[in-house]
């Protein structure tokens, strides 16, 4: 006599109504996050575009300290040659997402001492298409000046000021940053 030959068989394991249950669930859940994914990821990309910028304006004005020398910021091509005011870069818009350039100007020629690549998804409006700070404080030449960060294509979940930072730089070269649109009232 067989030991196992009298006991019922056992089938452990999910059927395939279960299973197929299961995937919709998860593709229902994936669906309803990724909207939140998306926009978390555009609002990274806004907030890391607002320091980056940020930071390059402060070094700028404290290599223009220290070298006793103007320093200039300005958006650049791909070849880290300045753009001209309206003028449209390989991305083809006429902002600041095209990148910039930290210059310092030595015997007549501008020397290249920092550089950012485009990003396209970031729109950043500035007054301005070269900003030059001046020795022996690093005063900015000409009035106030301000940028807007903003995702370049706006959504009904990327609209409003949490979407939004504003660089605002006053004439004694300091830059500042903030949350919300530069033109919003707090």
């Amino acid at each position: 006599m067989k030991p196992d030959a009298d006991l019922p068989r056992v089938c452990r394991g999910f059927t395939l109504i279960e299973t197929l249950v299961v995937i919709a669930v998860l593709a229902v859940l994936a669906a309803m996050a990724t909207p939140s994914l998306v926009a978390w990821h555009v609002r990274d990309q806004v907030d890391a575009r607002a320091r980056a910028l940020f930071s390059t304006l402060s070094y700028a004005r404290s290599e223009a300290v220290r070298r006793g020398a103007r320093v200039t910021v300005c958006r650049v091509d791909a070849a880290r040659r300045c753009l001209a005011t309206g003028q449209a870069c390989r991305i083809g818009v006429a902002d600041w997402s095209c990148g910039w350039a930290v210059m310092v100007e030595r015997g007549g020629a501008s020397a290249v001492l920092r550089a950012q690549t485009e990003l396209a998804a970031v729109s950043i409006a500035g007054t301005q298409t070269s900003l030059t700070f001046t020795p022996p404080a690093g005063q900015l030449i000409g009035s106030f000046r301000s940028f807007d960060i903003a995702p370049q294509l706006s959504s009904r979940i990327t609209q409003g000021g949490a979407w939004r930072r504003c660089i605002r730089i006053a004439a004694g070269g300091r830059p500042r940053i903030s949350d919300g649109a530069c033109g919003a009232t707090s």
